[in-house]
């Protein structure tokens, strides 16, 4: 599990978005483990982001692309680096304080 700085509500929230967005994140229980992060991973492909390979894993890749999604629709990752540093989380935080 890797909740990169995610309470258990904000966690749900994402794994919310997910699957509203039909990308099946699993079971809403605001613990982020390999449903949630292939979910995120199907999604930031999906949507041009590049995740890369769908395995679950919180890499440089999926953080990445992470960073670009949360750039994008207006929450400052910082510079798409593929570590989840302080900036990364306060922002994964920010975007996931309500549901989508």
């Amino acid at each position: 599990m890797n909740n990169l700085g995610l309470n258990t509500a904000r966690a749900e929230n994402w794994q919310s978005c997910l699957n509203a967005w039909g990308f099946n994140a699993g079971t809403v229980d605001g613990q982020l483990g390999t449903n949630s992060w292939m979910a995120a991973q199907r999604m930031l492909n999906d949507w041009g982001y590049d995740a890369g390979t769908v395995d679950g894993a919180v890499g440089p890749n999926t953080i990445t692309a992470l960073q670009k999604f949360l750039n994008r629709v207006g929450y400052n990752a910082g510079n798409p680096d593929g570590i989840a540093g302080p900036q990364t989380r306060a922002a994964f935080w920010n975007y996931n304080a309500t549901g989508c």
